[in-house]
Order: structure tokens, then C-alpha cells, then sequence
């Protein structure tokens, strides 16, 4: 290809929104087992905030941009590896990265590459992978949700929130949310949930009791741990399951250790970003085999709140951190 640079949003320094900007890159060399994408759209996530901030380092070896997800076009890559996986050039694609995703060109493991769903665009597409991959692991896998069963997501109408509520009620469970404000929980309800929670007014434990009858719920997703950690030990049903996955509200927790002896509770976490290629690809598999046909039969969908031009990265990271937005934001190229 006669290329050999693309444009790419770059970290200045660490700081605000203003420290992206547009600038040239080398092109990146696919190596074994991974693929060149020509990037089309880029999903932004609350880790590339972090990352922006200083707070979150990309793990060793990863390309220091920003970008967690992507869809485009596969341009080249491991012809042995993309054709394990029936993939091959030209192909509609959307992947998981650790990183270098905010570029028009990007490389990623063939194995955490997914096609873009029939009838999705690669706006749609590429706002699937962060939240799709950490719903799947952290509600379904590791919180062992089951039909039947109650999950409490807190955010819900957060990219990460839209999808869990989604994919909850389509294998059968009973979704109540949190969300900042009344019209974020009428987004909430729109999208499926049962129950939706106005924290600025509520206490969501109290109304989880009401809820529930005093039952409790089974799973909680909590991106906010700090003080919500004790509220939320004492809102699960026996042999509940807590699952962290983000500490916006602070690292430090205290609860009553009694009640997680008493009612035989979990409380657990993890961080996608630095697990295995394998790892990764195992949820992958999971998510072509298990959700892929809800998304292409409509049941699932995903939420785009808005796009931004690549060069307007720094506005779609202000319309992040301000909250003032339900499902994704996107960046175009």
C-alpha cells in the first residue's frame, strides 16, 4: 500500500479535552495473528478519559493512542490467521483494541475481530466492542446472571449501561437502573428496564428493597464503588454477586462483612484492557455465538447519542465527561 501515514488523534500532554489533537502517525504493521484495519468510525470510552487524564497507562506493548474500539475495512494482515477466522481483505469489521484506536488505520488481533453485524452501519458497529466484551465477561461470566434472576445496573444509561440492560432482558432477567436524572431514566425504561432509579432524588437501596420486597437483587454492575460498595452488599439477595468494574466514586469501600457471611455474597471485579489475546477471544466466540443474532434480528440495538469528526475529539470527550448523554459517542473518519 502506498500509503505510510494516516492522521490520528494524539495525546499533547495529560490533562483536559484540549490535549487531543489531530496529527500524522506512522502507518501500523499487522504482525502474527493480527489484521490492518482502515478505521471508519472509533468508539469513545470512559478508559480513554482516564487515559487522557494520566490515570490509565495502556498495557506493554500496545499503542499508546487512545481508542479501545473500531469498524472498518480489513486491508491485510495474517492471511493464515484471517483465514481461520473467515476473514479476509475487504471484509466489514468491528475489534476490540488495547489500544490505537483513534486513527485512521489501526491494528488488531484477528481473534478480537468480529463481523459487523447485517444491517449495522460501522457507526453502529464500532460502538459494540468495549461494552459488549465487559457486559458479556462481567454480568453473564463472571456475575453468572441467569434468566430469572434480578441485575441492578448502576449508570444505566451509560454505553456500558445501554447494553447491559439490553442484553439482560433479551436472556430473560429483570433489569433495574440508576441513572442521574428523571428523563435518563425514561431513556432507561424506553430501552427495556424494569425498574429505573433517579439517584440525585432516591436512595437505590431503599427502593431496591421496595422493589424487590426485601429480597434483593442477584447482580449488581457497579462502576462506582467508593461508598456505593456498603449500600450495594446490603441490596443483594442471598448468594448475590457484586461485580466492580470501575471505580468512579473512589478506591476505598467499607461494608459490613457480615452480611456478605450471612448471605453467602460475592464480591468481585476486573479490568479488560490488560487480559490475554485468548481471553478476549473466548468472549468474542461467545458474543457470534450468543448475541450477534439478537443484534442482527433487531432485538438488540446498539445507542449512538451522537457522532463527532475525528478532528472534534476534544468536544466528544467534553460530552463525555459532563454525562450529558444516553449510550455511545462516536468519532467518524
Amino acid at each position: 500500500m502506498e500509503k505510510q501515514v494516516m492522521h490520528a488523534v494524539e495525546l499533547t500532554a495529560f490533562g483536559g479535552p484540549e490535549v487531543l489533537s489531530l496529527g500524522e502517525h506512522p502507518l501500523p504493521v499487522a504482525g502474527e495473528g493480527e489484521l490492518l484495519i482502515r478505521v471508519t468510525a472509533s468508539g469513545i470510552n470512559r478508559p480513554d478519559v482516564l487515559q487522557r487524564k494520566g490515570h490509565y497507562a495502556p498495557p506493554p506493548g500496545a499503542s499508546d493512542l487512545p481508542g479501545l474500539e473500531v469498524a472498518g475495512q480489513v486491508v491485510s494482515g495474517d492471511e493464515a490467521a484471517m483465514a481461520r477466522a473467515g476473514l479476509r481483505a475487504g471484509d466489514r469489521v468491528c475489534a476490540l483494541l488495547a489500544g490505537g484506536g483513534y486513527a485512521e488505520y489501526c491494528v488488531a488481533p484477528v481473534a478480537q475481530c468480529l463481523p459487523v453485524p447485517r444491517g449495522l452501519s460501522d457507526v453502529e458497529a464500532s460502538a459494540l466492542p468495549e461494552t459488549f466484551f465487559t457486559v458479556w465477561s462481567n454480568v453473564f461470566e463472571r456475575g453468572g446472571l441467569q434468566a430469572g434472576e434480578t441485575l441492578l445496573v448502576q449508570g444505566g444509561s451509560s454505553g456500558i449501561g445501554v447494553t447491559a440492560i439490553q442484553l439482560a432482558k433479551a436472556r430473560g432477567a429483570t433489569v433495574i437502573v440508576t441513572a442521574g436524572s428523571d428523563a435518563k431514566c425514561a431513556d432507561c425504561l424506553a430501552l427495556g428496564a424494569d425498574h429505573a432509579i433517579n439517584y440525585r432524588s432516591q436512595d437505590f437501596a431503599e427502593e431496591v428493597r421496595r422493589i424487590t420486597d426485601g429480597k434483593g437483587v442477584d447482580v449488581i454492575l457497579d462502576m462506582v464503588a467508593g461508598s456505593y460498595v456498603a449500600r450495594e452488599v446490603q441490596s443483594l439477595a442471598e448468594d448475590g454477586r457484586l461485580v466492580i468494574i470501575a471505580v468512579q466514586g473512589g478506591i476505598k469501600a467499607e461494608f459490613d462483612a457480615g452480611l456478605v457471611l450471612r448471605r453467602r455474597l460475592t464480591v468481585t471485579g476486573s479490568t479488560l484492557r490488560p487480559r490475554s489475546v485468548a481471553f478476549k477471544a473466548a468472549i468474542a466466540q461467545a458474543l457470534h455465538r450468543e448475541v450477534w443474532p439478537l443484534i442482527e434480528s433487531g432485538k438488540i440495538r446498539p445507542v449512538i447519542h451522537s457522532t463527532f469528526a475525528a478532528a472534534d475529539a476534544d468536544k466528544a470527550h467534553a460530552l463525555m465527561e459532563s454525562s450529558q448523554h444516553t449510550g455511545k459517542i462516536v468519532l467518524t473518519w
